[in-house]
């Protein structure tokens, strides 16, 4: 979700603030500086959000979707917002019930093997995965690096067990480029138990997409078909390297158990809370995170940090007594994680009013510093934004970045739609340190940039919900080939 920083859109940022501070006289009512300075810094100081994050993780814990959690998130998260004197919904959402069960793995032979001795490795069933008879299976394991590898050596796989020893490029990631250095490791997850499934294996693991060698296990979903669930997991990254290290000796013989269980779909909600406008108040200014996380840990970075950053959004507002032109809605996603079905049920039950949502903001690439926006808008309505610029200058946030599709996840489908969607520019070198973990927790989220956070989003609402100029619709609605297919690749994965 996060791509690499472009270093001439520096230089426009340093151009549009200085226009914007040229033009201050000339603002419309959302780019009013004094009224866009009191929300950041009021967002800046409130404690509101931190608050709500210990609630939600503590309190809650893990919110799988079809979880006592899930449905326990959406009654806080729902009454919290009714305090605030939001009109608050509930939208009806079906999700899928997947559950963990027992999840082992033993090196039980080697070449090498000392009698008598196994070795434990640590692993965790990816979602969606399928379960092995009760007390496991047995089978030689095939160790391949790369998809070219895989059906290069088709002709092993049948009845063993693949593992996708591909490792995370954290040097990447700290660079800027976490979100590529994720999307590079973790396509093994998503496609490379369906392949090794296709080819006759019977199961498939996959090293940890993250950056921290702490022996921890990074969950996520995996694309398998229903007719082909085999078993597939998570392995650590040292317990990866290790079966890759044995099997250059010779082979090498796991004992896998997973009894993970695919369950009816459960009944849920999308939390929707709107802080009504004055003379646009049908255009909807939309802010979100998702609510559901993974069940390792209880989701303070993903995306625990980005619904009260949200939350906060109304909170700030409601403090200083202001009310916006248009409509701002906060949005607690349901099923990001393992579906991504409150984002599609949404956009189906708004397609036909698309129009009226003037914007989209999501807040979920984890709780790091953010410098800035990035924007999915065209260039010619890039220039409209350097008064918002120029706010969040003062903060060290006003990087700015235009891209042609910025949505995956909940609002690509409603960018697809053709609502402008925007994210915060984040730090993220270590954000898949924590990701999908059991490490995911509040200790993680400093308290300092999720008020950065939650300042970034209520800022931006402010200026967006009281904009005067129009910023059209989005590039993907436009036509363009190229962005369209990306846009609905990303609304179509997860």
């Amino acid at each position: 979700m996060i791509r690499s920083s472009r270093f001439p859109v520096l230089t426009l940022v340093a151009a549009l603030v200085a226009a914007s501070l040229n033009s201050a006289q000339a603002a419309a009512p959302g780019a009013d500086p004094a009224a866009l300075a009191k929300v950041r810094d009021t967002a800046l100081q409130n404690e509101y959000p931190y608050q709500r994050l210990e609630d939600l993780t503590d309190l809650v814990g893990p919110r799988l979707s079809g979880s006592a959690g899930a449905a326990a998130a959406v009654t806080q998260v729902a009454d919290e917002l009714r305090k605030l004197g939001a009109k608050v919904t509930l939208q009806p959402v079906k999700v899928p019930h997947w559950v963990r069960g027992v999840e082992t793995g033993t090196i039980v032979d080697y070449k090498g093997r000392p009698n008598g001795v196994t070795q434990r490795v640590v692993l965790t069933a990816l979602g969606g995965s399928g379960a092995t008879p009760a007390a496991g299976i047995k089978a030689e394991v095939i160790v391949v690096r790369s998809f070219e590898e895989l059906k290069a050596r088709a002709g092993e796989v049948k009845g063993r067990i693949v593992l996708f020893d591909v490792p995370f490029d954290q040097n990447m990631a700290d660079r800027g480029l976490a979100g590529t250095a994720y999307g590079q490791a973790v396509a093994f997850r998503g496609a490379g138990p369906r392949m090794a499934a296709e080819m006759g294996a019977s199961a498939a693991l996959v090293r940890a997409v993250g950056g921290a060698a702490y022996r921890i296990v990074h969950t996520g979903a995996t694309n398998l078909p229903e007719n082909a669930r085999i078993p597939a997991a998570a392995i650590t990254i040292e317990d990866s390297m290790l079966l890759a290290r044995l099997a250059k000796r010779g082979p090498v013989t796991l004992h896998l158990t997973l009894t993970p269980q695919t369950l009816p779909d459960a009944d849920s909600f999308n939390v929707i809370a709107d802080w009504t406008g004055t003379d646009k108040a049908d255009e909807i200014v939309l802010v979100s995170g998702h609510l559901d996380s993974w069940d390792l840990a209880t989701g303070a970075n993903d995306d625990g940090s980005g619904v009260v950053s949200a939350m906060g959004v109304i909170d700030t507002l409601r403090k200083l007594d202001y009310r916006p032109r248009r409509t701002i809605r906060v949005v607690a996603w349901m099923n990001e994680e393992n579906g991504g079905r409150g984002g599609r049920g949404y956009n189906d039950a708004y397609k036909s009013s698309a129009e009226k949502h003037f914007a989209a903001y999501e807040d979920d690439n984890g709780s790091g510093r953010p410098f800035g926006l990035r924007a999915g808008v065209s260039i010619a309505s890039a220039k409209l934004f350097a008064p918002l610029q120029a706010a969040l200058y003062p903060m060290g946030a006003g990087a700015f970045r235009r891209e042609d599709v910025i949505a995956s996840g909940d609002l690509a489908a409603l960018e697809v739609s053709g609502v402008p969607s925007f994210e915060p520019w984040i730090d993220s070198s270590d954000y898949f340190n924590y990701h999908h973990t059991t490490a995911d927790t509040f200790d993680k989220v400093n308290p300092e940039n999720l008020r950065r956070h939650a300042a970034v989003m209520a800022t931006t609402a402010w200026f967006l919900a009281n904009m005067d100029e129009p910023i059209g619709r989005s590039n993907v609605a436009q036509g363009n080939g190229a962005t369209s297919a990306r846009a609905q690749a990303a609304a179509n994965a997860k």
